[in-house]
């Protein structure tokens, strides 16, 4: 599901492909490898910042964030794995200075967070989330990643953060909280502060 903050509907309306984005949520989801599905909330800098700062203590915009949803007891297939939020400014800034659209800044970032959401984190992981996000763009024909970028000097806010605790390469075991992250995210839409 895609929920985009209506200001940025005006603004960005016609550029954001809901349709392309969508099929490509459900087509990351998978090769990222998580179970459940995922909702994105493309919303801009300041309802993001205030995500970022209730969340990660992190008081800036940033590109995209992540918030793995808890795990399911064994035996029981997860029917959520989490929420993704993507400010839609930033992303235009980063696809302006990267030369290409705002449609593969999105997809770029969506991929980034899906990575999180699946557990990897780029910070301690030895490499190892930097590795499966390029072969991962490759696959999808997607260009420079945010870790690749961030490793050659890109301009931009850096790489996504996830929200919770993560284990490399298995799904991330949220901290406590989870559905007040969910709400928080989804009222974001409707421009009500968590």
């Amino acid at each position: 599901m895609i929920l985009i903050d209506p200001a940025i509907q005006t603004t960005f309306g016609r550029t954001l492909r809901r349709r392309e984005l969508t099929a490509f949520l459900g087509q990351g989801t998978e090769l990222a490898g998580l179970r459940g599905s995922v909702s994105l909330l493309l919303t801009g800098d300041a309802q993001i910042r205030r995500l970022n700062r209730d969340f990660r203590n992190k008081d800036k915009a940033t590109d995209v964030l992540s918030f793995p949803a808890a795990e399911m007891p064994k035996g029981r297939a997860a029917a959520h794995a989490g929420d993704l939020a993507i400010s839609v400014e930033t992303a235009a800034r980063q696809a302006e200075e990267q030369q290409h659209p705002l449609a593969a800044e999105l997809k770029i970032l969506i991929l980034h967070g899906l990575l999180h959401l699946a557990g990897y984190d780029h910070e301690a992981d030895n490499g190892q989330m930097a590795r499966r996000e390029a072969l991962l763009r490759r696959r999808l024909g997607l260009t420079a990643g945010l870790i690749e970028r961030a490793k050659n000097g890109a301009q931009g806010t850096g790489p996504g953060a996830s929200i919770g605790k993560s284990s490399p390469g298995r799904r991330a075991q949220a901290k406590s909280g989870t559905a007040a992250k969910t709400a928080a995210v989804k009222k974001a839409v409707k421009g009500k502060r968590p």
